[in-house]
């Protein structure tokens, strides 16, 4: 098994053949996840705590449902409603936490660095669900097992994100992964909306939606980050949507089997079409949510076999 890791914090930290490992051992959870009884004693024993200091329906409901099937004890934490608001600092509660031994802690938060600074203070695995602009690498996965599940591979492809690249830590880890899976990623949105330091990442740069659509094989909308804005970032959403919103006639421009993600939630009429985000000989994006559920219950399932591993060695975890 080609994954050692304590934490799952980020792609940047994985290589291609982890990459691998995650996705082959998602896909059995995929089947799993689709027999009448979905059940696993995979974390059976295990407690798993979810924090979000941020609001989150898709995210929070995949790593619940995830743990439970697994066998999970799961815990949601009411983060709004915790001790955080009444002036305790970050370290504070992750000390608190681990005075109650988790095994398994799944973490959002809105600032870059957060999980990974908590990570260091806690005994237990712990897994990124997303921090800040930084990253959110089990969305990343779960687009990576829907595109190789659709094009049967997640190599050399040429897969186009749009929209919101700026504020988005989903843009950043699908180009990491996608980068170390040796595809062809190309960047399609308005200058106002791609980060400052475009020229490090190594992308073709598109305004044009047209131009940036071209032959591609797989099309990635991603939501306007309203919450991240601290501007006028874009002139109104009427104008957005007719220059940078994909529609029927604008997805024409990509390959015939060109498949359309977004990670959700969507703005229709904004970001994408309704029908054609309802389109299911093209749209992919309820298979992403499926996608979801599997990839959690894999990275969540390797980080208990190292956990328990560690612990059969005698090394604290």
């Amino acid at each position: 098994m080609s994954f050692r890791a304590k934490h799952l914090l980020s792609i940047e930290q994985l290589s291609p053949e982890e990459i691998e490992t995650i996705l082959n051992l998602s896909d059995e959870y995929v089947d799993l996840n689709r027999r009448q009884v979905k059940h696993s004693d995979a974390l059976a024993g295990l407690t798993q705590i979810n924090m979000f200091f941020e609001n989150s329906t898709r995210t929070q409901a995949s790593f619940e449902l995830a743990g439970k099937r697994l066998g999970a004890d799961v815990m949601n934490m009411a983060m709004q409603a915790s001790s955080v608001k009444k002036g305790e600092t970050l370290i504070d509660t992750a000390l608190t936490l681990n005075a109650m031994h988790p095994d398994l802690l799944v973490v959002r938060h809105p600032h870059s660095g957060a999980v990974e600074l908590l990570a260091s203070k806690v005994n237990c695995a712990v897994l990124n669900a997303g921090d800040g602009r930084h990253e959110h690498p089990t969305q990343a996965l779960l687009d990576a097992l829907t595109i190789r599940r659709k094009k049967g591979r997640l190599h050399r492809l040429s897969i186009a994100i749009c929209g919101d690249i700026a504020h988005s830590r989903v843009a950043r880890s699908n180009l990491i992964l996608l980068g170390k899976m040796e595809n062809r990623v190309r960047l399609v949105g308005p200058p106002t909306l791609m980060p400052s330091q475009i020229a490090e990442l190594g992308v073709e740069v598109f305004d044009d939606m047209r131009e940036g659509l071209k032959d591609v094989d797989v099309v990635m909308m991603l939501r306007l980050q309203r919450e991240r804005m601290d501007g006028g970032f874009i002139p109104s959403e009427r104008e957005y949507y007719h220059r940078f919103g994909l529609d029927a006639e604008k997805l024409s421009y990509a390959k015939q089997d060109a498949i359309v993600m977004h990670p959700g939630p969507m703005n229709r009429g904004v970001e994408i079409d309704g029908l054609l985000a309802d389109d299911i000989n093209r749209s992919v994006i309820q298979d992403q949510v499926e996608m979801g559920v599997a990839v959690r219950m894999a990275a969540m399932d390797l980080l208990a076999r190292n956990l328990r591993a560690s612990s059969d060695e005698g090394v604290m975890v």
